[in-house]
């Protein structure tokens, strides 16, 4: 599938950026998965004369599974690079109780709708810890997102579909605090606002270090934000449940 190879290519081009770095070194590789659920998901495309209505409210969104692959090179000491691959599928269904004009294509009232939301996230992130203590460590940083994302909807005649890609410039954080021996809490994530536009993805969880190169983590993930401008207006809130590990090598 072209996303598909889209996503390998930009993943293991991020893995070539990390491999050039000539310092010593650090590797980690992160697996996240669980259950994710819709909030809101308000759409009109166009973003100004289409129908505004609701993937969530108006139409009935499916919880879904997600995967995440973080790939990060440590090196100085509190230096470090990260590349991640986020694909994210949520399906729809249901009816609108007045005409919806989507993508320039028209749909009856009251008449059996399927939608499709893809959001799929690309990053590359710089982090630095200018915190490091026994206990807590703290780091700042930037990440570069390519966002490709599509939104479809159809009925039993007609299916229409709006794709956007484009770049978007992220502030990142992250905070351990190792509270209890080798149990912690992580807080981290990206975010950003603009007149545009705004996106946070934010994860608190619980983390524990099962040896000194595994460590295990369960906790909440929140993805927010959107877009309002001519083309296309979206506004969404996901729910994540989070289970994952981290090996270090």
């Amino acid at each position: 599938m072209p996303h598909m190879k889209r996503m390998a290519t930009i993943f293991f081009v991020g893995l070539m950026v990390l491999a050039g770095a000539r310092a010593f070194a650090d590797w980690s590789v992160e697996l996240e998965s669980g259950a994710v659920f819709s909030g809101y998901n308000n759409v009109q495309i166009p973003g100004r004369t289409g129908t505004r209505f609701s993937l969530s409210k108006e139409l009935k969104t499916d919880p879904g599974f997600f995967y995440r692959i973080r790939l990060t090179y440590s090196f100085g000491d509190r230096h470090h690079i990260s590349a991640l691959v986020a694909p994210l599928r949520l399906d729809a269904g249901g009816q609108v109780d007045r005409l919806v004009r989507f993508n320039q294509v028209e749909f009856e009232p009251n008449t059996p709708l399927r939608a499709k939301y893809r959001f799929d996230s690309y990053r590359l992130t710089y982090r630095y810890d200018f915190l490091r203590k026994e206990t807590l460590r703290a780091a700042l940083g930037f990440t570069a997102k390519i966002r490709d994302a599509s939104i479809s909807l159809q009925d039993n005649q007609k299916k229409t579909e709006k794709k956007n890609t484009g770049f978007v410039p992220l502030l990142n954080f992250k905070m351990e605090w190792m509270f209890s021996g080798p149990l912690g809490m992580l807080l981290e994530g990206d975010g950003l606002a603009a007149p545009q536009g705004r996106a946070e993805d934010v994860l608190l969880a619980l983390q524990y270090y099962a040896t000194r190169r595994l460590m295990l983590k369960a906790g909440y993930r929140v993805l927010e934000g959107g877009v309002d401008v001519d083309e296309v207006y979206n506004f969404t809130l996901v729910h994540y449940v989070v289970v994952g590990l981290q090996g270090m090598f």
